[in-house]
């Protein structure tokens, strides 16, 4: 095993994680985007800092809540774009612990975490727009020096100041210009740099991809999209629209419980995670439509986590896969070892099929009852057939079977696609 697989482990072990999007843009309930999108400047801004007061135990709600929908580890924003900081900083008066609440949330979380069992993750981004020299650095140079040395002092602090952390996931690293050349990123908040300090003082800790370097992670945004073989990835995504974030009051899009399984079962799938964010509100607590998906989520993570956890590249064919013909109506196949869980969103009835398996199982049953099924596997075409499935699905959301194969199950190479015709 790598130093980067070892780092890696628990990460692919845990398969889920929650995010947490919370700072003063939740005052306003317009998303995290506000102050810019809106332009509003920061002294106005400024204002929402004296408001800020969470209720007493919502970084325990938070990972209480992480903990019951069966994540493992949970992310959250110590800083956003804004400026403001939810954690106690030498190198800043503008922090949740010198104004509103004057709590360092930042320790709240993190010592919450550790109590519920759940890895730590902490998210920082780079940028911050109450600095000229972000937006134009040449125009502002001292600007520009002024936010990257107070970027590399605060990630320090996060570094050192809370015990170990897990996971850093950066944010806003990009060129307000949007310049695609990754060394003007890197070389602009001098990342090579910061990053290594990073990983003297927390040797273990997971880094994602967001700093200009590549690091662990990739980390695809509001779409499940895998790595290449290897290469550790995690799909962000929100629960409701993809520019909500942050707390936003009127947010009609929310996704279903069934819609996230499905999100999750496709991570899986390509070996990779998923993190799935909530927006607190004002006082911190979290609304009762995403309590009722999480603990949905939760619910059946419970009894079908083997479809999950520490999951690893499935061939077999799954539903509606970029760049391939062949789809499988019925879901999508996770698999552990050489064993394959076909989790079937779309209930056939008293038979499944799926083609092109290329290899016969030595056994099936339905992972959600524990029921073993009959099954007919073909040779030619790899046609498996599960028979004598219950009419209606034994679970609501994603009914699963697991099936046990001799070997690695694959996809069967098909050399003459016509060829099922005239069988």
């Amino acid at each position: 095993m790598t130093d980067y697989q070892r780092r890696l482990k628990w990460f692919h072990e845990a398969r889920f994680g929650i995010y947490v999007h919370f700072g003063l843009y939740s005052l306003l309930g317009r998303g995290e985007w506000t102050m810019y999108s809106e332009r509003i400047p920061p002294k106005e801004y400024a204002k929402l800092a004296d408001k800020f007061d969470p209720a007493p135990g919502a970084a325990r709600e938070w990972c209480e809540l992480a903990r019951l929908a069966g994540a493992k580890y949970i992310v959250l924003t110590t800083r956003h774009h804004e400026g403001f900081s939810l954690f106690d900083s030498k190198y800043s008066d503008y922090t949740s612990a010198k104004h509103g609440c004057r709590r360092d949330l930042v320790r709240e979380f993190t010592e919450a975490a550790r109590a519920c069992g759940l890895k730590v993750g902490l998210y920082y981004s780079l940028l911050d727009w109450r600095y000229p020299g972000y937006f134009e650095p040449e125009k502002y140079p001292k600007s520009r020096a002024d936010l990257v040395d107070y970027v590399h002092h605060q990630v320090r602090e996060l570094m050192t100041n809370y015990g170990r952390i897990d996971l850093l996931e950066y944010d806003g690293g990009w060129m307000h210009d949007l310049d695609p050349d990754k060394e003007n990123q890197i070389g602009f908040w001098r990342a090579r740099e910061l990053n290594k300090m990073v990983r003297e003082l927390q040797p273990d800790i997971i880094i994602n991809n967001r700093s200009g370097l590549e690091e662990d992670l990739d980390t695809p945004e509001q779409v499940v999209r895998a790595s290449t073989p290897g290469r550790g990835w995690e799909s962000c995504m929100c629960i409701g629209d993809s520019c909500a974030w942050g707390y936003t009051r009127f947010n009609p899009n929310m996704k279903t419980p069934e819609q996230l399984i499905q999100y999750l079962v496709q991570a899986s799938q390509g070996s990779g995670n998923y993190l799935l964010n909530i927006g607190p509100m004002p006082d911190g607590h979290v609304r009762a439509e995403e309590i009722e998906r999480l603990t949905r989520v939760g619910q059946w993570l419970a009894v079908h986590e083997k479809a999950i956890r520490n999951s690893e590249r499935c061939g077999l064919i799954g539903s509606s896969q970029p760049g391939l013909v062949d789809l499988n109506l019925q879901g999508v196949w996770t698999r552990r070892g050489k064993t394959a869980y076909w989790c079937i969103f779309r209930w056939p009835g008293t038979e499944a099929a799926a083609v092109r398996v290329d290899t016969r199982p030595i056994s099936a049953k339905i992972l959600t009852t524990g029921e073993a099924v009959d099954f007919e596997y073909r040779e030619k075409g790899g046609k498996l057939i599960l028979k004598g499935l219950p009419p209606l699905p034994p679970d609501d959301l994603c009914t699963v079977l697991e099936v046990k194969f001799p070997k690695v199950p694959d996809r069967m190479e098909e050399p003459h696609p016509a060829d099922w015709l005239f069988s």
